[in-house]
């Protein structure tokens, strides 16, 4: 299962980092977003720790490297970011990440959607 965001800003780039930072501590889920997506080339576990390590306030291991982006593709279609589960999330694990997220972005004054379906 995937829950997708879609961000509505201004920061958007801002509210980017802010998931990525929010899913370094998740090790259940994998991520895509529209910057990783953009890059030419696939990453490298060195450009992935390299990425995440340069994020303020980040803090990641090389075992996550290995893990925290997406390896299914970019399938973003409308949306900024998702998070991919790497099994089917419970309802309370939905609305847990709904209430990191809130409190993630809040501070940037941008608001978002979320929808969770699978692939």
């Amino acid at each position: 299962m995937r829950s997708y965001i879609k961000i509505y800003g201004p920061p958007v780039l801002k509210a980017i980092k802010e998931l990525e930072k929010l899913a370094i501590d998740m090790p259940e889920v994998c991520i895509m977003n529209t910057i990783i997506a953009a890059a030419s080339v696939p990453m490298t576990s060195d450009d992935t720790y390299d990425y995440f390590s340069s994020i303020p306030g980040g803090s990641i291991d090389v075992e996550r490297c290995g893990k925290i982006v997406s390896k299914s593709g970019e399938m973003l279609g409308d949306h900024d970011f998702f998070f991919e589960w790497f099994r089917d999330p419970t309802q309370a694990e939905i609305n847990d990440l709904i209430g990191k997220i809130d409190e993630a972005l809040a501070p940037l004054g941008c608001k978002y959607t979320i929808t969770t379906r699978h692939r």
